[in-house]
């Protein structure tokens, strides 16, 4: 499927790498060429795209950038954004692909589907090698300057501005790859995650091992599963224990957990029936091959009158991407951070024919312009009064490592 779908200008590629986590509904999914597309920047982003949708109720696939902030809170954006996906875009494939355990479906729009499995079949089970000029990996902040920008934040919060930041900084590096989907596999090799996603629209890519659902309509149920909380793994199964133990019993962590799990509860209120907003799972604990992480599972039954636009301006972007209080703290977020997040801590995903939906978060990635050859990956933390400026630059380097261990090779 990945080597198929390869072939095209525009896909998605949803792979859940085998993970099997709560309210697991598809294996794998992909889209792949484009009958239609919409293509906008914030403004009136969400509601041109509830009508797109509307119009086809159809199998639809795209993303949702960060910066959609700018159209549903008033906020700007200033820094330049290197890589080129515009603030919203999806699309209606030509082809879909649906694999659920031992049955793949294949959805055509014209011509034969029998054509698609024949062709599938003919695939190479393995993908070629990587042809990657890669030059030096920089980071957009220097460690002194992200410990003064982490102090600065520790000012806002003591001031009451805000509670917490989720602050990012950006790797980068100039690049020519040959073959963004070999590196995508190599990626999914060292990090296998369960909502990664390889996207592409024309020359921009992304390469996504994110292991964090952002939002999903079942029905009239919404369902959001942050993540707060992260510590490594170790190769000594007594150690890594500890660290799992460690990371469940840490206050720091805790609080962070907590204050996402309420902003999400906020969030969820604004759109759903009274009384169904609740909490089904509270610091969970999950393990993948780079980190163990905490996630919480907070659930709500949507008013029947709420409409797509609706639901995405009540809960986007992703209190786990932001902070709280979400609008105060994106400022503060543009202020300090030297980078524009772009797709970055967005949301990729799709819509099924019945208006269902289930978008990701944009972490663990790499972003990539074929044009221009700028590679970047971001990584971020949970920045608290009581945080540690140095500990938390060194996790964003623990998030970073999987990604670079995939460039160093």
């Amino acid at each position: 499927m990945l080597n198929w779908v390869n072939r095209f200008n525009i896909f998605c590629f949803l792979d859940s790498c085998d993970y099997s986590l709560p309210f697991h509904s598809q294996d794998c999914i992909a889209g792949a060429g484009s009958y239609k597309s919409i293509s906008v920047n914030a403004g009136n982003a969400l509601s041109s795209l509830e009508n797109f949708h509307a119009s086809s109720n159809d199998w639809c696939f795209g993303h949702l950038g960060y910066d959609l902030k700018n159209e549903i809170d008033g906020l700007s954006s200033n820094k330049t954004d290197k890589i080129g996906f515009d603030d919203l875009y999806f699309f209606i494939p030509d082809v879909v692909l649906q694999l659920k355990a031992n049955e793949l479906i294949i959805g055509v729009l014209d011509g034969n589907p029998e054509n698609v499995y024949n062709e599938l079949s003919l695939q190479p089970v393995y993908l070629p090698h990587i042809s990657a000029n890669i030059s030096n990996i920089q980071s957009r902040m220097l460690r002194s300057e992200y410990v003064a920008a982490i102090k600065a934040l520790q000012s806002h919060i003591l001031r009451g501005d805000t509670y917490e930041v989720n602050f990012c900084q950006e790797f980068f590096t100039e690049a020519f790859i040959e073959s963004p989907v070999s590196l995508f596999q190599s990626l999914l090799k060292v990090s296998p995650n369960p909502f990664a996603a390889y996207y592409r629209v024309k020359d921009s890519y992304l390469l996504c091992a994110s292991p964090e659902r952002f939002l999903k309509k079942e029905g009239n149920e919404l369902i959001s599963q942050p993540i707060k909380g992260t510590i490594k793994r170790d190769p000594d199964p007594a150690i890594d224990y500890q660290n799992s133990q460690a990371l469940l019993n840490s206050a720091k962590e805790q609080a962070e957990n907590v204050m996402v799990v309420d902003l999400v509860r906020n969030d969820l209120s604004r759109i759903c029936k009274e009384g169904t907003v609740a909490v089904s799972e509270l610091m969970g604990l999950y393990s993948f091959p780079q980190v163990h992480q905490m996630i919480s599972t907070i659930k709500g039954t949507v008013n029947d009158d709420s409409s797509f636009t609706d639901i995405i301006k009540a809960t986007f972007p992703m209190g786990s991407m932001t902070g709280a209080p979400k609008i105060n703290t994106m400022k503060l977020i543009e202020k300090y951070e030297t980078f524009r997040r772009g797709l970055f801590s967005g949301a990729v995903g799709y819509f099924a024919p019945s208006g269902d939906f289930d978008f990701n978060v944009v972490i663990r990635s790499l972003l990539y312009n074929a044009t221009n050859g700028y590679l970047s990956f971001p990584t971020g933390s949970g920045i608290t009064y009581y945080c540690n400026p140095e500990a938390e630059y060194e996790e964003c380097l623990l998030k970073a490592m999987a990604i670079k261990k995939v460039l160093a090779s």
